[in-house]
């Protein structure tokens, strides 16, 4: 044998072991997808909890809200929301705010019918939301989450989700609204940029301002905004904000936010403690009964003056870890 046939000898075998050894992973790739494919069949079979009434309605919503005395909870003997009663007006912001825990969250989630209350009723327009035809109601609902989702596709595709038939100029006109329009023209392919899985090619910033101009472009009845500028540094949480006040003008609004300063223009704020609803009122009437959100505040003012050395000087009489004082 010469060395050209050892060495094509040497090849072929390499290239046959490779082959081999393919199949020998077949049956546990094969084993794996049939368990994936199954938990996923699961999924698709299950029946979903939340349906239509035999005759539902099906009418236009103004954004009358009205919750009352609704409990709920996850678990059958643990209730999360208690006996919380509530009325809103068309148009009205309400803050939402309280520990972790408190049931923050819960209450958005019945609001949007992710879930149905287990005792009392939430009316809309006077009508219990349970009575309206669940794809109607969800059409009125527009939501804009701390953790962003956006679809692998371009920037208008994601922004005309919300409404698929929405023209370019629709899309655009929301992008503007929501103070997107001008970090979009920016990028060399405008609105046709492709944002990668779940938008990794923007910031949080930007993909927080186009899921705002996708709930914009949708016209909902009632907003709901859950931790909305959580995620973001100072300057763009500025630029969201001014992008909030514009949308949630005439809409009933309700707004969770980590921040309670953010809240601080709302007609009224809730105060959520252990499930149920312990203060209502604006942020000033608030901070004089000097009760739970005055103590949420000063709690939130005291930590972010120790994470800023110049708030911490303030805070401490004017000398920053023991130095000299600060001058003007």
């Amino acid at each position: 044998m010469t060395i050209g046939e050892m060495t094509k000898f040497s090849t072929y075998a390499g290239y046959l072991y490779g082959r081999l050894n393919w199949f020998s992973f077949l049956p546990r790739w094969i084993s794996e997808a049939v368990t994936s494919a199954q938990r996923c069949f699961e999924i698709m079979d299950e029946q979903n909890e939340i349906v239509d009434t035999k005759y539902p309605k099906a009418s236009e919503i103004k954004g009358e809200v009205e919750l009352k005395n609704i409990t709920f909870g996850y678990k059958a003997y643990q209730a999360v929301v208690k006996d919380v009663s509530l009325k809103v007006k068309q148009g009205e912001t309400i803050g939402i705010v309280g520990h972790s825990g408190a049931g923050k969250s819960t209450i958005i989630n019945l609001l949007m019918r992710l879930y149905d209350v287990q005792r009392g009723s939430i009316l809309i327009d006077g009508v219990d939301i349970r009575d309206y035809k669940l794809e109607d109601y969800k059409r009125h609902i527009g939501v804009v989450l701390q953790e962003t989702f956006l679809f692998s596709g371009s920037i208008i595709d994601n922004i005309r989700y919300a409404r698929p038939d929405a023209t370019i100029d629709e899309c655009i006109r929301a992008a503007k609204i929501a103070n997107a329009h001008d970090f979009i023209v920016k990028f060399p392919n405008g609105y046709d940029t492709y944002v990668g899985e779940n938008g990794y090619r923007l910031s949080g910033g930007e993909r927080q301002r186009i899921a705002i101009a996708r709930a914009i472009l949708a016209n909902p009845r009632i907003l709901i905004l859950d931790e909305a500028t959580a995620s973001v540094d100072t300057e763009t949480e500025n630029q969201i904000q001014q992008a909030l006040a514009r949308v949630t003008k005439d809409r009933t609004t309700f707004a969770i936010a980590h921040r309670l300063s953010t809240l601080k223009n709302a007609d009224r704020i809730m105060v959520m403690d252990k499930g149920r609803l312990v203060e209502l009122g604006t942020h000033e009437e608030l901070m004089l009964k000097k009760g739970k959100y005055y103590k949420l505040v000063e709690a939130q003012q005291k930590m972010n003056a120790l994470t800023n050395p110049f708030d911490q000087a303030r805070h401490m009489g004017g000398r920053p870890h023991g130095g000299r004082p600060f001058r003007k």
